[in-house]
């Protein structure tokens, strides 16, 4: 998905971005976290009960940083990717039973950190540079202080005026899904372009969004287990992903300011927007499109 920005390393000129501020100024401080030993099924029911689309995984005593589960790393173990081989290959498809695993065995490890006297130009070089949506933020022990997301770095970045306008941050060349296209293939592109989510279009006609947090809260809520039958995985990833879509459809124009689309999405708690334009979708604008255009401005 290709916009405007995708133009290489960012330099970080901007004064907005040369504030000396600490990143724990504008982090989460009370940190939930799940131990190595958790199960799969709890890790993600909790993420799915708190609205959360990562979780720090720790030692359960001393809370020292082991690694971190994603909605990403959920999506690949429901079909995505890799991670998938947990279900297909040590437990012969059968879901009930892979679920039980412990998280360990989908985290991911040693994860991108944060030390807790970083600034926010660090975070921001490193959330926009590496494509990372949140940074565990860890002690000179290793022990786990906080952590930053691209939301709380746009939340501040929105604060200060910008004259661009949605159109200049879009990505516009987009892959999009069909409502009919069952959730394996959704989850499989999505792991293989490291998409957090797909616009969902029928006839050339935006039929919604769905989001890996979705396909997550399919597990999570334990909708996925009142659809199996023989309990193999197969079955309930092979429905349309269109039965996991609900809710409403926030959108935003082309010639909207950014400043005005963040403030959507912080109302909102959304991540993204598709952009219309003549009944036509032309372009989705995300969190991480508009942290990356006013870093760049």
């Amino acid at each position: 998905m290709q916009g405007k920005f995708d133009r290489g390393p960012v330099e970080f000129k901007s004064h907005i971005v040369q504030q000396e501020g600490e990143v724990m100024a504008i982090a989460t401080r009370d940190v939930m976290s799940v131990p190595q030993t958790q199960s799969i099924i709890s890790a993600v029911a909790t993420m799915t009960e708190c609205g959360f689309r990562r979780l720090p995984v720790t030692d359960a005593g001393t809370k020292k940083l082991r690694g971190i589960v994603t909605s990403g790393d959920v999506i690949d173990f429901m079909g995505g990717g890799d991670k998938y081989q947990l279900v297909k290959v040590r437990h012969n498809g059968n879901l009930p039973a892979a679920v039980n695993e412990s998280v360990r065995t989908i985290m991911t490890a040693q994860p991108e950190t944060l030390p807790h006297d970083a600034h926010i130009v660090d975070a921001l070089k490193i959330i926009v540079g590496k494509k990372i949506g949140g940074l565990p933020i860890v002690d000179d022990k290793g022990v786990l202080a906080g952590i930053v997301t691209e939301r709380d770095v746009l939340r501040m970045l929105a604060a200060e005026h910008s004259p661009l306008f949605v159109e200049d941050a879009m990505s516009s060349s987009l892959r999009v899904t069909a409502p009919d296209s069952p959730i394996a293939v959704v989850t499989r592109d999505m792991t293989t372009f490291r998409f957090r989510r797909l616009p969902v279009v029928s006839d050339d006609v935006l039929f919604g969004i769905i989001t890996a947090t979705d396909i997550m809260r399919y597990l999570g809520s334990r909708e996925v287990f009142s659809r199996l039958t023989t309990g193999n995985i197969a079955e309930v990833m092979n429905l349309p992903v269109r039965t996991l879509m609900a809710g409403t459809l926030f959108t935003t124009t082309p010639g909207t300011p950014v400043n005005e689309a963040a403030r959507e999405m912080l109302n909102k708690n959304i991540g993204a927007l598709p952009v219309i334009e003549n009944s036509r979708l032309v372009g989705l604008v995300t969190e991480f499109d508009l942290v990356r255009a006013f870093s760049e401005e």
